[in-house]
């Protein structure tokens, strides 16, 4: 009996104690690399209150601009793996940009752990009609290849998610278009709309608003399947360029050494809060997925992400140093 308790003991002790005790009383800070009313902060705030209730923990949100999330990546893999401490992370901040930085602060794949993905967002080609009048992808393409150095495109940065659906679009339509970043979303959508480029990939509840008020047309989704949001608008693939796909992620890493006990909580939190009717219909409305997985399924999904958009950087030449 007394072998038996020391055995228990020396179990009870081998546990960490944070995994004993945590959320505890502090706040989970989930750290971010884009601003206030982003697109990814509107689905973290969604996210936020059903995993409240499932971990009875509040969460904090703060926000590390810059550097196409590299900012927000870096505090988070310096953080201490102690569960209060959680990025916010997207297909960017762990698929583009290991390929697109010459040199990163920190390791993508060995310093973080990955906890669980949240949505999956799709972009749409969005015109200004003032500027390039076309109804379908198939006039888009021919009215550019028509008028060669007539029309550029925005992104909302060097490498971003929309820069790259562009140049894979480009390149598997064989058009020859000039790419103007922004700094961000809003600055992009703006330019579109003011005439100063005639057209962006965005996504696409950023663009609704605008599209619901007549300043832009959408004319293809980049998924795979339409989006629930824009149900009327075809994807790319089957409206003029077939095998075309693009979308991007939205999800949860803690940094290297996170207790399973904690990654499994978390994970469980983002499962209620994706099976949560008011979260996935208002998902829907802004026309993305809720996707969960498991963290290892998470992270096999991250490895080959990984890949493909190494090659999607290698081909767009884009590069950052």
């Amino acid at each position: 009996m007394k072998r038996i308790l020391i055995s228990l003991l020396a179990s009870l002790a081998a546990v960490p104690a944070i995994a004993q005790t945590w959320p505890g009383g502090a706040p989970i800070t989930i750290v971010m690399g884009f601003p206030a009313g982003s697109g990814v902060d509107i689905v973290a705030r969604l996210f936020q209150v059903p995993m409240e209730q499932a971990l009875g923990a509040r969460f904090v949100m703060d926000y590390r601009t810059g550097a196409g999330g590299n900012i927000a990546s870096e505090a988070v893999a310096r953080a201490k793996p102690d569960g209060y401490t959680i990025l916010l992370s997207t297909a960017a901040t762990h698929g583009v940009n290991a390929a697109l930085y010459k040199r990163l602060a920190f390791d993508v794949e060995n310093d973080f752990t990955p906890i669980a993905p949240l949505v999956d967002v799709s972009n749409v080609l969005t015109v200004n009609p003032a500027i390039i009048d076309a109804h379908s992808v198939k006039e888009f393409i021919a009215m550019v290849k028509a008028n060669p150095g007539k029309y550029n495109f925005a992104s909302t940065g060097n490498g971003t998610g929309t820069h790259l659906a562009f140049a894979e679009f480009n390149s598997l339509a064989a058009l020859n278009m000039v790419h103007v970043p922004y700094k961000g979303g809003p600055e992009a959508l703006a330019a579109v709309v003011k005439g100063d480029v005639c057209c962006i990939f965005n996504q696409v509840q950023s663009v609704l608003g605008q599209w619901k008020g007549g300043t832009v047309r959408l004319l293809g989704v980049t998924t795979k399947s339409r989006v629930a949001a824009v149900p009327e608008i075809p994807t790319i693939s089957e409206a003029g360029v077939p095998g075309y796909e693009s979308y991007i992620w939205f999800g949860l890493h803690g940094p290297k050494g996170l207790d399973p006990q904690i990654v499994n909580a978390l994970n469980a939190a983002v499962k209620k809060a994706v099976e949560t009717p008011s979260v996935r219909q208002r998902l829907a409305e802004l026309g993305n997925t809720p996707r969960h997985e498991t963290p290892d399924q998470f992270k096999s999904t991250i490895k080959a992400d990984r890949a493909s958009w190494a090659a999607v950087v290698k081909a767009s030449g884009a590069s950052v140093d």
